[in-house]
């Protein structure tokens, strides 16, 4: 079940390092371990995205400060490196006001898509280049491989039709898809994935 993720044109022994937005939950944590059995030196990022008491009351929101302390036990377990970044000023600014600009003028937004195109898959790619990373991962259910048809790398629907994610993620930029893994992209069920959180005590 375990996926040795490489990309086409590389050789096994180039194996690059890799930096893996964090949640703390099921997903982002089994998509480390996948990673790390893979071969690749992972470095796990939780964003800071909210800026009132909700950030340390509300268990359940993304990127509140349980997820970011989840997250941070999980790499000290996995013995991979950790960091939180603040990126609420850009969270802000992408995604909240653009979410309340487009419902003043009728339309209901999808924040996911936005906080995806210049967060997730925009400053984390950044930061990324800035850490030495090659790669940047998630524990999105989706699918990158490279097409002959098209002669390059595009972005497709997970093997789990029922959880897949590529909907929020049309609008990231093509050129970025190369350095994008998504350790989930061949699992068919949610309880492989648990599966594997469970025997690694996670």
């Amino acid at each position: 079940i375990y996926v040795l993720f490489y990309k086409r044109g590389e050789k096994m022994e180039n194996k690059k390092r890799v930096l893996l937005g964090m949640s703390g939950g099921v997903d982002s944590s089994v998509s480390a371990i996948l990673l790390k059995n893979a071969g690749y030196e992972v470095i796990g990022i939780t964003m800071r995205l909210f800026e009132d008491e909700s950030f340390v009351e509300n268990e359940t929101a993304c990127c509140s400060l349980s997820t970011i302390n989840d997250a941070k036990r999980v790499c000290h377990k996995l013995g991979i490196k950790h960091y939180t970044y603040d990126f609420r000023e850009e969270f802000k600014k992408y995604v909240i006001d653009n979410f309340i600009d487009e419902y003043k003028s009728g339309r209901t937004p999808n924040p996911c898509i936005m906080c995806n195109r210049f967060l997730k898959f925009g400053k984390m790619y950044e930061l990324a280049k800035k850490l030495d990373c090659y790669y940047i991962a998630t524990g999105h259910y989706a699918k990158t491989e490279y097409s002959e048809k098209y002669n390059c790398f595009v972005l497709k629907k997970s093997d789990n039709i029922l959880k897949d994610q590529s909907y929020v993620l049309y609008p990231i930029d093509k050129e970025l898809l190369p350095h994008i893994l998504f350790p989930l992209q061949g699992f068919e069920s949610k309880d492989d994935v648990r599966k594997i959180a469970k025997e690694n005590n996670l």
